[in-house]
């Protein structure tokens, strides 16, 4: 037996259900199931339900729990008598459970210790006729059905648990990595877990995928897989460059060098303030943080707004002459906009050229803009006037403080900013932030693939 297989029969024996365990959640979905119907008989409405995601294609990790259950109503039905139908299902079937918001509203909770959403949607025949992105869904799971065997979907479970041991794994706005249903596709396009790490191992951009060959859409993304149920729609859109290159770099470790460690997430130890000192010491940078009070959205809502503004704060940073080493953005209770700077500080003077001396009219408008006033020159240099003029911000603290809301900033962060309600830490100060986000920070200064 081979290096590979070898650890690829002991990560199964890990990541696949026992018979137990499916006996179990099979049970529960029915149930649950059984009290959506009943819940449906009482409404003026024709729907079903079905159980849709890993757990109805036998797909899911040993350990996950959790079932997610669609009502699909008739597609002439008003947007607001399903979300309203959808809401009475979803509170029947789970009385302790809470709303919560995608494109329309629908009911999470607890059941016999899982989690389960219960989504309503339109019943349609083509996932091209969607009316909600919800709607897809159904198609999803019809279409992987058709083209999973039990071999296949063992494979998945070890892509799977590849992806979350590297850190790709989940769609969500905070990961940008591969989704259940995106793992699944790769696996049955490829036909297996080897070939699908061999298939990436050769990924050459751009990477595009398309298991029904529509080829009638172009996406610019670093990985295009064409949903095959709807062709408008790359599947992979939400995965962010780096996490194609993160997948794309493990394939090639494990093919090379089998390890068990690849599929478990890398412990990571928080920081205390003092090691957050040692580091800053050490590297002789000056780290900058914007802290304020992390909006009070939803996860998918938050992130994207972050990361705009912790690329617009960059931005504005290199823009006026100081120098980034890296950034990065976490949230917690607070939210941080975080900053390592290699120059932080600027001199008293900054040049500001001129155009050049052919250009008589805009030449002659730099000069007599600058002739009577209090700059260095204008002097020439070449073939244009130059002057060096007093810098308005010399600190990146100062520009944090003062000049935030001149960058492009999140809708919820920027509201923040224009009130002033944030605090800016360089230097030692960032030690402070230890306490919330000591993992944060050990992931930061102690960085790997």
């Amino acid at each position: 037996m081979s290096d590979f297989e070898s650890v690829v029969d002991a990560v199964r024996e890990r990541v696949d259900p026992t018979p137990e365990e499916r006996r179990a959640l099979a049970a529960t979905a029915e149930r649950l199931a059984d009290r959506a119907r009943d819940a449906l008989a009482d409404l003026p409405v024709d729907a079903d339900v079905v159980q849709v995601g890993s757990t109805a294609r036998g797909t899911w990790v040993a350990g996950d729990r959790d079932i997610d259950l669609f009502v699909r109503f008739p597609p002439d039905l008003p947007r607001e008598e399903l979300q309203e139908y959808g809401l009475e299902v979803g509170n029947a079937v789970l009385p302790e459970g809470r709303e919560e918001y995608a494109e329309h509203p629908y009911v999470k909770g607890r059941f016999e210790g899982y989690e389960v959403d219960l989504v309503p949607c339109y019943r349609l025949e083509s996932a091209t006729d969607i009316q909600s992105a919800v709607d897809r869904t159904p198609f999803h799971n019809a279409y992987l059905e058709q083209r999973l065997t039990d071999e296949l979907a063992g494979d998945v479970r070890l892509f799977k648990q590849f992806l979350k041991g590297v850190g790709a794994y989940g769609s969500d706005l905070r990961t940008q990595g591969f989704s259940g249903y995106l793992a699944e596709l790769l696996v049955v396009e490829n036909g297996g877990f080897r070939e699908t790490l061999e298939a990436i191992r050769e990924w050459q951009r751009p990477v595009v995928i398309d298991p029904e060959s529509h080829g009638e859409v172009e996406f610019d993304d670093p990985l295009v897989v064409v949903d095959p149920t709807d062709p408008e729609r790359n599947v992979a859109a939400v995965v962010a460059p780096e996490n194609v290159a993160r997948v794309q770099h493990h394939a090639r470790e494990f093919l090379d060098d089998p390890r068990e460690a690849v599929f478990e997430p890398r412990a990571i130890e928080a920081l205390d303030a003092a090691d957050v000192r040692e580091y800053v010491a050490a590297r002789g940078t000056t780290p900058l943080a914007v802290v304020f009070d992390a909006p009070d959205v939803v996860e998918d809502q938050l992130y994207p707004q972050l990361y705009r503004s912790r690329d617009g704060l960059v931005r504005g940073l290199e823009g006026r002459g100081f120098s980034v080493v890296r950034a990065a953005t976490w949230a917690e209770e607070r939210a941080v906009l975080f900053v390592e700077l290699a120059v932080s500080e600027l001199p008293a003077v900054e040049r500001h050229e001129g155009p050049p001396m052919y250009v008589e009219s805009h030449a002659r408008g730099f000069y007599e803009k600058y002739v009577d006033g209090d700059a260095y020159g204008p002097f020439l240099d070449g073939d244009r006037y130059v002057v060096e003029r007093d810098r308005n911000v010399r600190t990146a603290r100062e520009f944090a403080a003062t000049r935030l809301t001149d960058v492009a900033l999140g809708a919820h962060v920027e509201s923040i900013v224009e009130t002033g309600d944030y605090d800016v830490l360089t230097g030692d100060e960032v030690a402070a932030l230890a306490d919330e986000f000591g993992v944060d920070l050990a992931a930061y200064f102690q960085p790997a693939v």
